[in-house]
């Protein structure tokens, strides 16, 4: 059996709060959402929106607001009347989360890595700076007591070539960012497994689109690489997580008791995980 990080809580039982950033507001001013495979316009009031229309074998009409648009699932038989119905009894809802997949986007776009000197990136919270240094072998990190005046807090030294290729950064970087989060998730699970009363028998680490990180009922944990981004109480409440399903193999209130025993105020981490966005480092 295995679980992930989000794994919803079985019927009968109550989630933690999480601490969810502030929605979007709606558009103050006229705005046009469209859908790449749109077939259809809608206007809400000032707003234009140019959805997707699928007609499938379904009860009722359902929404889906991703990254692309809107898109709307509708039985056969209802028609293109209801359908609009049915959207502008929803308008103020539909344009607040097109809004929120708009900003969301942007957010994504200006988190694309540009892997040349001199690039910044969050490592454990704080921003790291790429400096090539062909006088340095593989990937040396620096910290304020090495740094010139006015220089960078945490600088990572790349043993590369001056004019090396965005792809040999990027790789070179990866690696020593896999490194580190190997080093600091063992140094983690040792701390809070005795706190929980487990025993962790294996970590691998994962990079997994979808998921910070999962438990199995062998013992073995697997946590997401790309958490050495984020802060310690980030990385500590996704270590505790999965170490308290070695107890509770499930997201029931007694799960959520082992939590809360070792990191009592997970909630606010919970809620930055949630809603931050990581580099792009593709």
């Amino acid at each position: 059996m295995q679980l992930s990080l989000f794994g919803e809580a079985p019927p009968g039982s109550e989630p933690p709060r999480a601490v969810a950033p502030a929605p979007a507001a709606a558009p103050a001013g006229p705005v046009a959402f469209r859908h790449p495979r749109s077939q259809r316009d809608i206007r809400f009031g000032e707003h234009l929106v140019g959805y997707e229309l699928r007609r499938a074998r379904r009860r009722s009409i359902g929404f889906c607001i991703g990254a692309e648009g809107l898109t709307v699932s509708a039985p056969r038989w209802v028609g293109q009347a209801d359908v609009d119905a049915a959207l502008r009894e929803k308008a103020p809802w539909i344009l607040r989360k097109l809004q929120e997949q708009r900003e969301r986007g942007q957010r994504v776009a200006a988190a694309r890595v540009d892997w040349r000197e001199g690039t910044s990136l969050p490592f454990l919270g704080q921003t790291l700076t790429l400096v090539i240094d062909a006088r340095t072998t593989g990937a040396v990190l620096k910290g304020a007591d090495e740094a010139a005046p006015g220089a960078p807090a945490l600088r990572l030294h790349l043993g590369l070539p001056y004019g090396a290729e965005a792809e040999q950064i990027r790789d070179t970087v990866q690696s020593w960012l896999q490194r580190q989060a190997r080093r600091v998730f063992e140094e983690r699970c040792a701390m809070y497994a005795p706190r929980l009363g487990v025993r962790m028998k294996r970590l691998a680490l994962s990079s997994a689109a979808t998921r910070w990180g999962s438990a199995s009922a062998d013992g073995s944990i697997r946590l997401n690489w790309r958490l050495v981004h984020f802060g310690l109480p980030v990385i500590d409440y996704v270590v505790t997580h999965e170490l308290a399903h070695l107890r509770e193999m499930n997201h029931s209130p007694a799960f959520w008791d082992v939590v809360r025993s070792a990191l009592p105020d997970f909630e606010a981490a919970r809620g930055v995980l949630r809603s931050e966005v990581l580099p792009v480092l593709d």
